[in-house]
């Protein structure tokens, strides 16, 4: 009789996908939540979200004080998605299909898929000079085809090892971006680029947006990774791991992001992931460096491969009526996903920046509606009450369209229309303050009181959580 070491275990391919995890494999404590969650933001992309506050006009100071608000606020929200993992031992977007039906809750899914595979294919183009920086290769193609690979490996090996991976991200996120902070401080005289432009709304508010939407954004995937936790850990601690996790590492990458955008203007710009080796001083360090980033962009990265799987799985099942997938399907969804994220960031535009600020505002407007429904079905209205095998049955209690959430999320996204502030298109409102966008904020305080009184009255949950009866759980709180 032979026994697995601790390395089989964690390189053991994941056998869960989109079913319920049973008490016999819930593991871990939600101190993994925080350092998966530090190490997926202490990376380079949420230092460029950080800078592009400043880009678009705001003094570096008004920009830190805005995205502390955002990240707070959206961080808030996202922690409250993180606490129903381990209550259900779903995956998130599966929970959604009890308030918009096991059909209809393809509607946002598909959304979710485009921003998964949006973020991976950007994430994807910065962590590919890393690797041509690591490797000392010019071909850009080279180096996001080796991260799509690292990305896949982890992704497929699954929960255990992507958890590790926001440990190691988390340490040397904190050494490297520690000592790339006192790098600027002793090359820059920061203190004369901060402070010097005065308070305006519209920047600010631009700010704000940008932290908010950085954290909701995480709102569709995060109780995947909190959903193998025992049952009996606390909602409250789950909540406050994740939440300190997401919003202390955002914060520290966004400052940074800030002043670098302050202090360095296009020489940051026009090279984000170089200036970065060229700040950190001798050869051998910006190497390390150059790792840092790699680790960061790679825990970030697995989340979104590994949500995007589970999103399309999601999606799918829906019309097949299946629960459960082989080992071999698994892999290939996760294959399949991850060659689509890197063929996109080959053909990725060179106007990064602006892209990447429209593309987040774009996906402000069509998470802050789901997340209202989300939230305020499961803590106010089921009161974390859900028949879990009617989430797969398009004849159960759920039914396969909830026509009343989808009429609420549709008048959600069409609601901020008025207030956008994109590239493409301006609203009259917007117009009317100035230029800024709080769209995001319409999407959620108008979504929620549409819906609250109408699911108060169509609602029917269930008098106790109701597990399938194979996993042999049974409601502790009865």
């Amino acid at each position: 009789m032979t026994h697995d070491g601790p390395a089989e275990v964690i390189l053991t391919p994941e056998r869960r996908t989109i079913d319920v995890v049973p008490d016999a494999e819930r593991h871990g404590t939600p101190r993994s939540q925080f350092t998966l969650w530090f190490g997926a933001n202490m990376q380079i992309t949420a230092i460029v979200d950080g800078a592009l506050a400043v880009v678009f006009g705001a003094d570096a100071i008004w920009a830190i004080v805005g995205l502390l608000i955002g990240n707070i606020f959206g961080g808030a929200v996202m922690a409250l998605h993180s606490a129903q993992g381990p209550r259900m031992g779903l995956p998130q977007m599966i929970s959604s299909r009890a308030q918009f039906g096991v059909k209809g809750a393809v509607v946002p899914l598909v959304l979710v898929i485009l921003m998964y595979l949006g973020f991976a294919a950007t994430g994807t183009v910065l962590a590919g000079q890393a690797v041509n920086k690591i490797l000392h290769i010019d071909s850009p193609t080279v180096g996001i085809v080796v991260f799509g690979l690292l990305t896949a490996f982890v992704a497929v090996t699954g929960y255990k090892l992507i958890h590790i991976v926001g440990r190691i991200a988390t340490v040397v996120g904190i050494v490297g971006f520690s000592y790339l902070a006192v790098r600027l401080f002793l090359e820059y005289d920061v203190a004369s680029y901060v402070g010097i432009k005065g308070f305006d709304i519209v920047t600010f508010l631009l700010a704000i947006s940008l932290g908010a939407g950085w954290q909701l954004t995480f709102g569709p995937y995060v109780a995947d990774y909190s959903r193998y936790l025992p049952r009996s850990t606390s909602e409250s601690t789950t909540f406050w791991s994740t939440f300190l996790g997401s919003v202390i590492g955002s914060q520290w990458s966004m400052t940074f992001g800030a002043l670098v955008a302050a202090c360095a203007g296009d020489a940051f710009l026009g090279n984000q992931v170089g200036f970065m080796g060229d700040l950190a001083g001798p050869a051998a360090i910006a190497f390390l460096i150059y790792f840092v980033i790699l680790v960061g962009k790679l825990t970030v990265n697995v989340l979104n491969a590994y949500g995007g799987f589970m999103s399309i799985l999601t999606t799918v099942t829906a019309f097949n009526g299946q629960s459960r997938i082989s080992s071999t399907a698994r892999t290939l969804y996760i294959l399949g996903f991850t060659a689509v994220s890197v063929l996109i960031a080959i053909a990725a535009s060179a106007d990064f920046l602006d892209n990447f600020k429209n593309f987040v505002l774009v996906l402000l407007m069509v998470f802050t509606p789901w997340s209202a429904i989300n939230l305020i079905d499961y803590y106010l209205i089921s009161k974390e009450r859900i028949d879990i095998p009617a989430l797969y049955d398009v004849n159960g209690r759920y039914g396969a369209w909830n026509f009343t959430a989808l009429a609420c999320y549709a008048a959600g996204v069409l609601a901020q229309i008025p207030f956008l502030a994109q590239k493409m298109y301006t609203g009259p409102v917007t117009d009317m303050l100035g230029g800024a966008d709080i769209s995001w904020i319409v999407g959620i305080v108008f979504t929620g009181l549409i819906y609250y009184p109408l699911a108060k009255r169509t609602s029917n949950p269930p008098s106790s959580m109701i597990y399938p009866d194979h996993t042999a759980m049974t409601d502790s709180r009865v």
